[in-house]
């Protein structure tokens, strides 16, 4: 017997920055490298910080993961449930996905700090009077975190040298970039997201995720 198929929530409006940016993508594009169908419950922003999903995500906050009365909170570890639950996204190597698991780690811990840092300089302080002052050092902290991923990257594909979880990570952090265009300064990590976006499970998932929005915003109660 199959095992019943999980349900993800979504957000159903987003503004269009946000488009493509929401974290319920990282989780379709996992589903979408290991073959897993899935269901999508949309939510808006008043359903979203109800006392009902609140009891899935403490926070008000998409996406979540449910699965025959198992459920999950934060992108991250709904990945890597997905990754140690299904195959393709880990190697069978113990000491090999450990090493993948640590890149699934560090694009949180380590480089998406920064690069959500400069999209809050960007995006929703633009018109700060401190923005100008602020600025180039937001800009410096994600060159730093890039200029340190590039010598680590070297020449290699991915990662660890074949997709893992860690590049699917990975990968959704540096699009976060986009805006900036800090990512074009760095050869070899510019080819790695261009390779990672090109997978055909990417596509799919970037797909279902833009096809979920409505067009018209929500009305204000």
């Amino acid at each position: 017997m199959s095992d019943p198929i999980p349900v993800i929530t979504a957000f159903r409006w987003v503004p269009d920055f946000a488009k493509g940016q929401v974290r319920d993508l990282r989780v379709r594009w996992a589903l979408e490298e290991v073959g897993q169908p899935y269901h999508v419950r949309l939510v808006d922003g008043a359903s979203v910080k109800a006392a009902e999903h609140r009891c899935l995500q403490p926070f008000g906050q998409v996406p979540t993961y449910e699965q025959d009365g198992f459920t999950l909170f934060e992108s991250g570890a709904i990945l890597m449930h997905i990754a140690r639950t299904r195959k393709g996204l880990l190697p069978a190597d113990p000491a090999a996905a450990a090493a993948a698991e640590q890149w699934v780690f560090a694009a949180m811990t380590s480089v998406e700090p920064a690069v959500q840092d400069l999209a809050l300089v960007d995006v929703f302080e633009a018109d700060k009077p401190w923005k100008e002052a602020r600025r180039p050092l937001s800009v410096q902290r994600v060159r730093d975190r890039l200029e340190d991923l590039s010598r680590r990257l070297g020449d290699k594909p991915y990662l660890e040298g074949e997709f893992t979880a860690g590049d699917l990570m990975m990968a959704c952090v540096l699009r976060g970039t986009a805006r900036s265009g800090l990512l074009a300064d760095y050869p070899n990590l510019d080819a790695y997201l261009a390779r990672c976006q090109a997978r055909p499970a990417f596509q799919r998932a970037l797909a279902a995720h833009l096809a979920d929005f409505d067009e018209t915003p929500p009305i204000a109660a």
